[in-house]
């Protein structure tokens, strides 16, 4: 699998991962930072801390990837005083010195990048508690194989796109992913497809068009509807 990745950059200067085996960025090409921070950080975390003003978040990420979505939302949320508990879900972990590579410590603060490097390989195996605020655990294991009692208030949805991983964006992956979801929580992804509104909308969810990242006119938010426990 390594020898099928490369480090690119992206048009915002910040880097991410070619994978060739699939053919696709793991972060848009367009800015892999503009990207996490518009789609995920902002309108899904910011959004639902600002909504709920909660002590602690739980955060779900099918496709977790390089980690630069984790990342941001770890620093977002010290800064904030937030608790958060963060669960990735990546079939094919990269590996900790191809995480090294994508010099993603220059946007999050030196204890942040340093406590999640040296421990990310630990917690491919094992939730760990990176400080007083934050933990992580990577569930090295497919979407559809991924079980667990808890449900989350967030899920960031950064699976690879339809036309390289349709069967993650059709109806049995999204019901899987959103199960997981607690009532009023918020799913969000950079994609927004008719097909995927009447998929969440059939599922109990409120669907929300919000401005995209750039290189996208929009993206998808979506609340899961109290009544669905």
């Amino acid at each position: 699998m390594a020898n099928n990745l490369e480090i690119v950059t992206t048009a915002d200067g910040s880097k991410t991962i070619y994978n060739a085996q699939v053919g696709e960025h793991y972060h848009s090409r367009n800015g892999a930072l503009q990207e996490s921070k518009h789609v995920f950080v902002n309108a899904g975390l910011n959004f639902f801390l600002d909504k709920k003003e909660p002590e602690e978040v739980s955060i779900l990420e099918v496709g977790f990837g390089t980690g630069l979505n984790f990342l941001l939302s770890a620093d977002f949320c010290i800064a904030r005083q937030t608790a958060l508990d963060y669960t990735g879900i990546e079939a094919y972990p990269i590996s900790a010195d191809m995480m090294a590579q994508t010099g993603y410590q220059e946007y999050v603060s030196p204890e942040v990048w340093t406590n999640y490097i040296s421990n990310y390989p630990t917690a491919l195996k094992t939730t760990v508690n990176l400080d007083d605020y934050c933990s992580l655990g990577i569930a090295n294991t497919t979407l559809m194989d991924f079980q667990t009692a808890r449900q989350y208030d967030i899920i960031y949805f950064d699976a690879f796109a339809s036309a390289r991983q349709p069967e993650m964006w059709e109806l049995p992956a999204i019901s899987h992913a959103v199960s997981f979801l607690k009532p009023g929580g918020i799913f969000v992804t950079y994609a927004i497809t008719g097909n995927l509104k009447r998929m969440l909308k059939s599922l109990g969810f409120t669907i929300e068009k919000v401005p995209g990242a750039a290189g996208k006119r929009e993206m998808l938010r979506a609340v899961k509807d109290l009544i669905n426990n």
